[in-house]
């Protein structure tokens, strides 16, 4: 596809809302804003940002014990984001939504159909990106690993997981963000909302 059929097959093929996700380390925030800056209006909902929210005895989100603290935070950002897509903007989401969380996400967002990619590098490339990023408060490698596992889990061949999983990506962000914009055109990437 050439560069004046990918802009028009970008803008034929704007989500209501895009989920792109991924353990930590995959290069989801990456991907996500320049995914978002395909479309306009847009929107880019960064789940870390709500996190960011949490004041007075919070838990590190990636500790067991912080389970319900997530699911409440993950509950209001979908929340958010349904609301821009409900108000006609294409709403990229970049954070941490398993496909074992996706029916509750989708359902919090208050819309039929969303779009759902998991970005899903190997687990050296991820940690090798955790551990060298700089600005980012997640560092722990051992539930970086944990997280990674987890993704492999709900997708792994059989699972039959919801949206499109990209094991095999291109080395660039412009090649990645093609990648789900042609897997979103083809609609792979769509979830429908149940009941």
């Amino acid at each position: 596809m050439n560069q004046a059929d990918m802009s028009r097959a970008d803008m034929n093929a704007a989500p209501g809302l895009l989920v792109v996700t991924g353990p930590p380390g995959s290069g989801k925030s990456t991907v996500s804003e320049a995914l978002a800056d395909r479309w306009e209006p847009s929107v880019l909902v960064e789940g870390d940002a709500f996190f960011a929210f949490l004041r007075r005895g919070s838990i590190a989100p990636w500790l067991p014990e912080s389970h319900t603290q997530n699911d409440t935070t993950i509950r209001a950002a979908a929340a958010a984001a349904g609301r821009f897509a409900a108000g006609g903007m294409t709403v990229v989401y970049d954070g941490v939504v398993g496909p074992w969380f996706l029916p509750a996400f989708a359902a919090l967002a208050g819309i039929d159909v969303i779009d759902y990619v998991v970005i899903l590098p190997p687990v050296e490339t991820c940690l090798d990106r955790v551990a060298t990023r700089t600005g980012h408060g997640f560092t722990d490698l051992d539930a970086a690993r944990h997280m990674h596992d987890d993704f492999v889990r709900a997708t792994a061949p059989g699972s039959n997981p919801p949206g499109v999983v990209l094991t095999d990506l291109p080395d660039d962000v412009a090649g990645v963000t093609d990648t789900i914009l042609a897997a979103v055109a083809s609609g792979r990437a769509r979830y429908k909302v149940d009941g």
